[in-house]
């Protein structure tokens, strides 16, 4: 078991995450943190935690769990992500979560749109830069607008994503209560005391909640438990990429499995391919995948669906990794 010899916990772990901003005595940590987020766009009295599990309509819509999902005063509803690692459909992911919110206020059946929608949002914390953003700027805001004109078609519907390794402010820059937010979440798990700059009531509350010897045996176990799995899942990926890499060289692929099965579907679309990959995205069958990419690459990457799947992976993750279908991966 790991030796935890920090003063704090980590904020980034899912554990401590849920720690700190979850949980109705610290919804003033939640509000105070959604505040500094949108900064005068929309201010946030009070908040209401809702449950983190959305069922899909019926028995073949997926069901979706998220980190944190809370309504605010005005009746709108903030999907609050942590995510440590990347994966190739991270921005589908976080579309498809609001596109749900948005499905579940109307009724099956009832076209009545005399009712305004309420607004939606999704924030995620990133431990790491998103492919697609050009911009140098921690903070990522993201709404629905008219491309001709720059202005906002509709302000109901939002992304907000915090990429903390574009945060590279020392403490004695800190201008604002979001750039201290993002500092606190950055440093806390390293730090033994309250920086000066952070010397406000709702820091002190946070510092304190934060506090390891303020956790009871079983929540201390969960946080171990938490960093361990962390720590496992990370392990598991170098020796999966090590083995890809070593079969990636068997079998001619000079970067990896991951990045040949990528250049497979690459290819299979070059060479005139198309058809079988359709047909893999159109049913969902095996046989259209090995079309679509070197028979050797598929089995490869279905051997490591196969493993990350005895390991408790998430079934999203696992595609993002690997390439393949969700549809393909639960029925391994």
């Amino acid at each position: 078991m790991l030796a935890i010899t920090n003063k704090y916990i980590d904020p980034l772990s899912d554990f401590g995450f849920k720690h700190l901003f979850g949980g109705e005595p610290n919804k003033e940590v939640m509000i105070d943190f959604l505040n500094a987020l949108f900064d005068g766009e929309k201010h946030i009295i009070d908040i209401v935690y809702n449950p983190t599990e959305l069922a899909g309509d019926d028995k073949d819509q997926k069901k979706i769990c998220f980190d944190l999902l809370c309504t605010g005063n005005q009746g709108e509803q903030f999907i609050v992500e942590m995510q440590r690692a990347a994966h190739d459909n991270f921005e589908d992911r976080c579309i498809f979560y609001l596109s749900r919110l948005i499905h579940q206020q109307k009724s099956i059946g009832k076209g009545n749109w005399r009712v305004k929608l309420k607004e939606v949002f999704l924030i995620a914390i990133l431990d790491f830069k998103m492919k697609n953003c050009l911009s140098d700027h921690y903070l990522q805001s993201i709404s629905l607008v008219n491309t001709g004109t720059g202005k906002i078609f509709h302000n109901g519907l939002g992304f907000k994503f915090l990429e903390l390794p574009k945060f590279e402010k020392k403490e004695e820059e800190l201008k604002n209560q979001l750039d201290k937010w993002v500092y606190m979440l950055k440093h806390m798990h390293s730090l033994n005391n309250i920086p000066k700059y952070l010397d406000k009531r709702i820091f002190q509350k946070i510092f304190k909640i934060a506090e390891m010897s303020r956790l009871s045996p079983e929540q201390e176990l969960l946080y171990i438990s938490a960093l361990q799995k962390e720590e496992d899942e990370e392990g598991l990926f170098e020796c999966l990429k090590e083995r890809a890499e070593e079969e990636g060289r068997e079998k001619g692929i000079k970067q990896g499995v991951i990045q040949g099965v990528i250049q497979g579907i690459k290819q299979g679309k070059e060479e005139g391919k198309e058809e079988g990959i359709k047909m893999g995205r159109e049913e969902g069958k095996e046989e259209g995948l090995e079309i679509g990419m070197e028979k050797g690459k598929y089995e490869t990457a279905v051997a490591i669906a196969r493993k990350m799947k005895e390991e408790k992976f998430d079934i999203d993750k696992i595609a993002g990794f690997t390439a393949l279908p969700v549809q393909v991966i639960e029925r391994l």
